[in-house]
């Protein structure tokens, strides 16, 4: 704690009493003494027990020159005759308390347990933002080949620049969410929060209140104002990933947010000013979406702001030898294996490896193989990178030989490798019902267990043809717009 008390009996009394608290306490008799501990000898204290009116000057005026430095504590002010003024500039500034003389030692103290308590999860906080600071510096994006070094350099530039929205495209398994972190914690919005969320993998009404929050009684289950993640990230940044999965009307309202910077929660009649920056990130091609008419060209310019696309793992193939090393030594420590020898053939599979699943994939083998070791030695047998991949340098290609879909009589196979999106895969399911049926909604339907009208919607959201002649509900043509129409929601 430090006391500034021009009064040398009023603060040897306080200094004694808080000593006696289990405080470590200092004390200054004029601003210039104060001034001196805080910004010259960088002082920290966690409490400031300031009397405000000073013969050399006013304690809200070093309170303000303490917050332009962002000298950390808080500040309980002490007054004689203070005014209303002066207690507004003093809250305007952050000062915990603004108490009026004499006060209660009894009443004091409980105020600076308070000041102590809310000092602690500042430091706390602060701490936790170097940390992140650290993790997710540039170079935790790893690698020593010219294509990852050129895109450590593109992150570590945007990193530097107040951007309002980005796009960040790639395969999914490329590290976009490292990226996105990246962004924030060494950007100018590092010390705001950093809200996250998958749109894939909520439904549309939940993402809807989760995005823009509600008021109670908005909805049936609403029992409670609920503030959404626009609303969360408030002076700092907000993650989409997958937005390519939004609804088209929640990218309308995504749009019209961003565009003024304010917001009303689902039942509200109350505008709320809203200050983020937006990261996007999707492993889709956002322009095809755009000319398919399942994605807002307006919203996509909104957000390529800036654009940055990551390359994937098997055109990165050098970094295998950064990568590799890192990934042991995090499953290492928390699996408290010793996996430290890598023999030449796992890196010589690995580089004949395309790996679909990009980066996410090469953690799971490394993963698998660090938990399987017996000894120092990486577990060769334990890398199982998937059968009908070329496993000899000279038969890798620059495409992904990946293990695609296929039908074997009545079952019908899909790759969980990462190599298909899920709208890929549910289109892929309905054309191939639609094959077999001969081109028959009414059973097409019927086998996949889904109503005409939930099929035909589908039909019409992937664009897929549907030959008239071999009729679409019991032999009749199918009814609706022909599958080159612009699909509906």
């Amino acid at each position: 704690m430090l006391i500034i008390e021009d009064e040398p009996a009023l603060a040897k009394e306080l200094a004694r009493h808080f000593i006696s608290k289990g405080w470590d306490v200092d004390t200054a008799g004029s601003l210039r003494e104060a001034r001196a501990a805080l910004l010259g000898e960088r002082v920290e204290p966690l409490v400031i027990l300031a009397d405000m009116s000073l013969p050399d000057g006013n304690a809200l005026d070093l309170l303000e020159e303490v917050r332009k430095q962002k000298v950390p504590g808080e500040w309980i002010l002490l007054t004689g005759y203070g005014g209303v003024p002066d207690s507004v500039r003093a809250l305007r500034l952050g000062a915990y308390d603004f108490l009026e003389k004499p006060c209660p030692l009894s009443r004091l103290e409980i105020i600076v347990a308070g000041a102590r308590r809310s000092a602690l999860a500042q430091r706390r906080l602060a701490s936790q933002n170097r940390d992140s600071r650290k993790r997710y510096a540039p170079e935790s994006y790893i690698g020593d080949s010219a294509t990852t070094r050129e895109t450590r350099r593109m992150i570590a530039r945007l990193a530097e620049v107040p951007f309002s929205a980005l796009i960040v495209g790639g395969e999914t398994g490329t590290g976009k969410g490292l990226v996105a972190r990246i962004l924030h914690h060494g950007g100018p919005r590092a010390e705001g929060p950093m809200i996250e969320v998958n749109c894939a993998a909520l439904p549309r009404d939940l993402l809807e209140s989760e995005l823009f929050g509600h008021e109670a009684g908005a909805f049936t289950g609403a029992k409670g104002r609920h503030r959404g993640y626009l609303e969360q990230a408030h002076e700092g940044t907000l993650f989409l990933d997958e937005i390519a999965e939004m609804d088209l009307d929640l990218q309308t309202k995504l749009l019209t947010v961003l565009e003024d910077r304010r917001l009303r929660r689902l039942g509200s009649e109350k505008l709320i000013d809203v200050d983020v920056q937006i990261i996007a990130a999707s492993n889709r091609n956002l322009e095809a979406r755009v000319r398919e008419g399942s994605f807002r060209s307006d919203l996509f310019h909104r957000l390529s702001v800036f654009r940055l696309d990551l390359p994937p793992l098997r055109e990165r193939l050098d970094d295998l030898h950064q990568l590799v090393p890192a990934l042991i030594d995090e499953y290492n420590a928390r699996s408290g294996r010793r996996v430290r020898v890598v023999p030449d053939e796992v890196y010589a599979r690995m580089r004949a490896y395309t790996w679909p699943g990009n980066v996410r994939e090469l953690r799971n083998v490394i993963e698998r193989a660090v938990l399987l070791a017996q000894d120092e030695v990486f577990p060769l047998e334990w890398m199982q990178l998937g059968e009908g991949v070329p496993q000899a340098a000279e038969a890798r290609t620059d495409e992904v030989p990946t293990v695609g879909p296929r039908v074997e009589g009545d079952r019908l196979s899909i790759p969980l490798d990462g190599s298909m999106a899920l709208d890929d895969m549910d289109r892929y399911i309905i054309k191939t019902a639609l094959e077999r049926s001969n081109q028959n909604v009414t059973a097409a339907a019927r086998a996949l267990g889904t109503t005409r009208e939930t099929l035909r919607y589908r039909i019409q959201k992937y664009g897929l043809n549907t030959d008239r002649r071999a009729g679409g509900d019991n032999g009749s043509p199918m009814s609706g717009p022909p599958s080159s129409a612009q699909p509906r929601f």
